[in-house]
């Protein structure tokens, strides 16, 4: 879901509400259960077969890696779903600021451990990405009693940047183009990885100046 800028504060809302609507656009607030939040959930249980389909593969370039890029492709398409369910029927809150960007995280996360431990991905890229998403995670989660953090445009940028380089890694489009396809892979995750570095230090950087702020 996208949402504004990391640096808006808001004061979370009372409690999450299952009352409410759920996939209808008017007057009252929406349910934490509302559509785009199911299908932010989905996102969440899509991570284990997608994974599992890759692993048994082994690297082998067959039919279930095909299957688990595929899955991953859908997965990543409902954050746009979701975003847009949530904001043209008014249905954003403070559990999908909170959820979205964590299922963003454990899609990609997930992708990225199990190229590594196919020997397909540095170990240091994966562990580089994995400690900036976990401390941006915890983070949100430390401060949520005074505000949510929603998801940042340099957040979603990298989230993009991931997405996409992850998804060509997954793909055995080398068996189709060539070897080339190896170096165009090693550019894009190198972009993404600096993207993520790069949103990570705004995060603090907004982070030391709210407390700045609050002192």
């Amino acid at each position: 879901m996208s949402h504004d800028d990391a640096s808006a504060s808001t004061s979370p809302r009372s409690a999450f509400s299952f009352r409410g609507r759920v996939a209808s656009k008017g007057p009252g607030p929406a349910s934490t259960g509302n559509i785009a939040n199911v299908i932010t959930v989905v996102r969440i249980l899509m991570a284990p077969l997608f994974i599992a389909w890759l692993l048994i593969d082994d690297g082998a370039d067959g039919s279930l890696r095909v299957w688990a890029a595929a899955l991953f492709v859908v997965a990543i398409l409902t954050d746009s779903l979701d975003g847009m369910l949530a904001r043209g029927l008014d249905l954003v809150t403070d559990f999908g600021k909170i959820v979205d960007p964590i299922a963003d995280k454990v899609l990609i996360g997930g992708a990225l451990v199990s190229l590594t431990i196919l020997g397909e991905l540095p170990w240091w890229v994966t562990a580089l990405i994995l400690v900036r998403e976990i401390g941006i995670t915890v983070y949100r989660f430390a401060v949520l009693r005074d505000r949510v953090i929603p998801a940042s445009r340099g957040g979603k940028i990298k989230t993009v940047l991931q997405a996409v380089a992850v998804t060509l890694a997954l793909f055995p489009l080398w068996n189709v183009v060539g070897e080339g396809m190896h170096w165009v892979n090693g550019v894009l995750m190198t972009a993404a990885t600096v993207a993520t570095l790069v949103s990570g230090a705004d995060y603090m950087r907004v982070a030391l100046k709210h407390g700045k702020a609050g002192a």
